[in-house]
């Protein structure tokens, strides 16, 4: 019997995509820029390289569940794992590592988002080897730490706890430091001890488990009773309405057990529309411009795109501008993080309820 498996995190509603991520269609369900794969195809594709077909599990929310079949018409039923709610990674895993107790108690998972855009697909599909492999032979959470390009405050950092070789062997984690300011970015960077976190884990459910229940024991106690109710759908309804939102990197804050093998390629996590901008191939003057006709002029570092067939987009003058059009929206605002996050808070607190 083969104990690895695969548990891919597609549930979230991609509220940072917007506006090419919606509630009915968020970006794990979109197309990849320069391929004919949607995200969460790319990923469960790429987990069948890891594991068995019937080894890959997919966890989603109910409202997301048809997508998934839709998408991934292979999937057996036994392997989506339907959360009524979102609840972040924390309870997402959480329930996936219970059910796979329940299934496997030898299960050794590799948990991992499917929004992840790579520049060298084998590179990164023998990292995620090494990562289950590292996690099947001692009682370890292993992440993949990505060698960082410069000071991202989109993602969060690990810092590694001894000098980094280059045979990509694990190495213990010192801290885990989630999304810090440009500042400390910087410092971060300049050490030459810093990764970014890539939100992939692998370990043993039984290690996971007991890494979840001794870091986030509030939450995990939600799913006290699992043995018998796991595969119920009232039980974990009931699990659901009683946790509050928690991110995983909170139990990696706290586990003593956190180990890392460094990922040498190109990666984005396509969390957010700076990161989808940075992840572009730009032109000579740092614009992703993209669209079925296009009129560019004194334009810089801007994300210029239209999804709508046979339309002329025509823009002059903009810097560090995103302009976004789709058949029913024109988004053009700063490309400023701050800026964009203020200006879009109208869209929850106004009647546009039809384009979220």
């Amino acid at each position: 019997m083969n104990n690895n498996y695969c548990v891919i995190l597609a549930g979230g509603a991609g509220r940072k995509f917007w506006p090419f991520s919606r509630q009915d269609s968020p970006k794990q369900f979109l197309t990849i820029s320069g391929s004919d794969k949607s995200y969460l195809r790319a990923a469960y594709e790429r987990c069948k390289n890891l594991v068995p077909e019937e080894n890959v599990i997919v966890v989603t929310t109910s409202h997301y569940a048809s997508l998934v079949c839709e998408e991934l018409p292979e999937l057996c039923e036994n392997n989506l794992l339907v959360e009524p709610y979102i609840r972040d990674t924390a309870p997402c895993i959480a329930f996936a590592t219970y059910s796979l107790l329940s299934r496997d108690p030898l299960a050794n998972a590799l948990f991992l988002p499917c929004d992840n855009k790579v520049g060298n697909e084998e590179a990164f599909e023998e990292a995620l080897a090494k990562c289950l492999k590292a996690s099947s032979e001692k009682d370890i959470l292993i992440t993949l730490g990505i060698n960082p390009t410069g000071p991202d405050t989109n993602y969060g950092y690990i810092q590694a706890a001894i000098p980094v070789n280059d045979d990509d062997e694990p190495l213990k984690v010192k801290t885990f430091t989630e999304k810090p300011d440009a500042e400390i970015a910087r410092v971060f960077i300049q050490s030459g001890e810093f990764y970014w976190n890539s939100g992939i884990l692998a370990a043993k459910a039984s290690v996971m488990k007991e890494e979840l229940e001794k870091c986030l024991p509030l939450m995990s106690s939600q799913f006290e009773g699992w043995k018998d109710n796991i595969s119920d759908k009232a039980f974990i309804e009931k699990v659901y309405g009683g946790i509050e939102r928690t991110a995983m990197w909170k139990m990696m804050e706290k586990t003593e057990r956190a180990w890392m093998i460094p990922g040498r390629f190109k990666w984005t996590d396509i969390g957010e529309l700076q990161t989808y901008f940075d992840s572009l191939d730009k032109d000579a003057d740092g614009n992703a411009a993209r669209a079925d006709t296009l009129l560019v002029k004194n334009c810089r570092s801007s994300m210029i795109m239209s999804n709508v067939p046979g339309k002329l987009i025509a823009v002059e003058g903009l810097e560090d501008y995103i302009v976004l059009d789709t058949d029913d929206i024109l988004f053009i605002c700063p490309r400023d993080k701050d800026r964009r996050k203020a200006f879009l808070s109208g869209i929850s607190k106004q009647n546009f309820e039809k384009y979220r």
